[in-house]
């Protein structure tokens, strides 16, 4: 089997996806990238500078001829701001792959199941390659699919806590019935020993067949 996993019919060699949030600089961003053997990084649309070409982007450093960039809709709490986000870095040209977030809680920066589920119908049917972050939930996670999404990025702990997978067994549970799309674990992994602790549980490496990605975050609050 090869090591590559495909998603919407483009293969990724790196299991592994990076963030672009909270480096010192952008040029510690991109050997962080490098280091990393990444070649996707998730970039949230609503911070970078998309228009005025003037002034540095994060854009800049990274070399899109090697590493595929994934927009993010982080800082949206609702379904018609998440779309209208991702519709913005489809016309400036990033992509019409699209991380989507849609926030229920501003502590906890839960997502919103509700919500989400009706980004991803709109967005799917517009042609978005659509990957939702989400609860660790077999029933959203079916939803989702069911809407179109081409994959599923389930919590393994809060955004930028760092704490590592709290729920294996929600894990598990949906590796043994998500067999149609990657699981792509998202948000609390903070560390090597976090994504190594997956693969036992089944996710990373997947128990199905299927090569998944674990994205990384290094930095809280990204």
């Amino acid at each position: 089997m090869s090591d590559h996993l495909v998603i919407a019919g483009r293969a990724f060699s790196s299991r592994l996806i990076v963030g672009t949030g909270k480096y010192r600089s952008f040029e510690e961003m991109a050997r962080a990238h490098a280091a990393s053997g990444a070649d996707m990084v998730t970039v949230a649309v609503r911070r970078v500078n998309l228009t005025d070409k003037s002034k540095e982007s994060l854009l800049d450093f990274i070399p899109r001829d090697k590493i595929f960039i994934l927009p993010n809709t982080a800082g949206c709490y609702t379904a018609d701001e998440a779309v209208r986000t991702a519709r913005l870095a489809q016309e400036v040209g990033l992509s019409n792959w699209v991380k989507l977030e849609v926030i229920g809680d501003p502590q906890t920066l839960y997502p919103d199941t509700e919500q989400l589920i009706e980004a991803t119908k709109t967005l799917a049917k517009e042609g978005f390659v659509v990957l939702p972050y989400t609860n660790d939930d077999l029933i959203a996670a079916r939803k989702l699919i069911d809407s179109g999404a081409a994959a599923v990025m389930p919590l393994a702990a809060p955004i930028g806590s760092g704490l590592g997978v709290q729920n294996p067994a929600a894990l598990r549970i949906l590796r043994e019935r998500i067999t149609e799309v990657p699981l792509i674990v998202d948000a609390g992994v903070g560390t090597a020993r976090h994504a190594a602790f997956l693969r036992p549980v089944g996710v990373l490496g997947g128990s199905h067949g299927l090569p998944e990605f674990v994205r990384v975050g290094l930095h809280p609050g990204e």
